[in-house]
């Protein structure tokens, strides 16, 4: 059983020493849109715009929510987004008018994060 205490004192991914329910442990082939935001997280490192701490931060400070909602990578590409705005880097619009350019290049291919093929 989780505590005031304890609440109050770990972030959303701070499950060292709790139970936790049986999990399968499945490996799988990378997406390439997953392939793509890990060296876009060496990328945002080595020019030293987001270090690996800040990722962590950035994913943490999602709140548990956001986090059970979102794949590894999707926590990861969000994180980053976030972390640009708040350094001023990128604007939300910005971020938005690139997507949409990115997705009328390719209007009948759109996928979802599973890779599966979005009505």
């Amino acid at each position: 059983m989780i505590t005031i205490e304890d609440f109050m004192h770990r972030l959303p991914n701070d499950v060292g020493g709790q139970a936790s329910p049986a999990f399968a442990r499945v490996e799988h082939a990378l997406a390439p849109w997953e392939k793509r935001c890990h060296a876009l997280a060496d990328v945002l490192d080595y020019h030293k715009l987001i270090s690996t701490e800040e990722k962590r931060r950035g994913v943490e400070g999602l709140g548990a929510d956001v986090i059970n909602r979102l794949s590894y990578y999707e926590r990861w590409a969000t994180a980053f987004a976030v972390l640009l705005f708040e350094k001023g880097i990128l604007t939300p619009t910005e971020l938005a008018e690139k997507m949409a350019e990115i997705e009328a290049r390719w209007p009948d291919e759109r996928v979802s994060s599973t890779g599966e093929p979005r009505p």
